[in-house]
């Protein structure tokens, strides 16, 4: 995820103290993985340094000044062009999984072994996002799906290897 076209697409709604942009960003997509408050400032800093957000003011208090941003023009421009720029599927063209399995068959190990242990894990896993999706708000919910979806499609792959395991062990064996 771009945590600067984040902050951006946030700030778009107003001006804000980075305190404020990374409360807003934790609320709607830190659930798993919270900004770090350092992240935020770099995140803004570069932000500031390239034209995409201004400083609007300073407030003074008992604590350290807070700067207060908004975004540029050219920070909107920015968020346009990447939010109708599509995200490059993720290919897994070359996958850990499958590599265990090659080489469990190449040092005539069981290969249904590695399978059936993750097979286990992503059930375990699937499990607990479904969990997770039925005590969640609706932003839990469509995050748990998209994950779940992408278990399934893995589920799938390990029992299609499953299948044709054999024919994968002459291959293997043979070369």
């Amino acid at each position: 995820m771009s945590i600067g076209h984040t902050l951006l697409g946030l700030l778009e709604r107003g001006p804000r103290h980075g305190y404020d942009l990374k409360r807003e960003y934790d609320d709607h997509f830190g659930h798993d993985r919270p900004l770090h408050y350092g992240q935020v400032y770099a995140t803004l800093s570069r932000l500031l340094k390239n034209g995409l957000i201004s400083e609007t003011g300073v407030e003074q208090g008992g604590g350290p000044d807070r700067k207060r941003y908004t975004v540029t023009a050219e920070g909107v421009t920015d968020v346009e062009k990447w939010l109708s720029t599509p995200e490059k599927p993720e290919l897994y063209l070359q996958n850990t999984l499958y590599t265990k399995v090659v080489i469990a068959l190449m040092s005539e190990r069981d290969a249904e072994d590695v399978l059936d242990a993750q097979r286990h894990a992503h059930l375990r896993a699937m499990r607990e996002l479904t969990a997770r999706k039925a005590d969640g708000d609706l932003a839990d919910q469509l995050i748990c799906d998209h994950a779940l979806f992408h278990l399934e499609a893995d589920l799938r792959w390990l029992e299609l290897t499953a299948a044709r395991l054999n024919q994968l062990r002459t291959k293997v064996v043979s070369s």
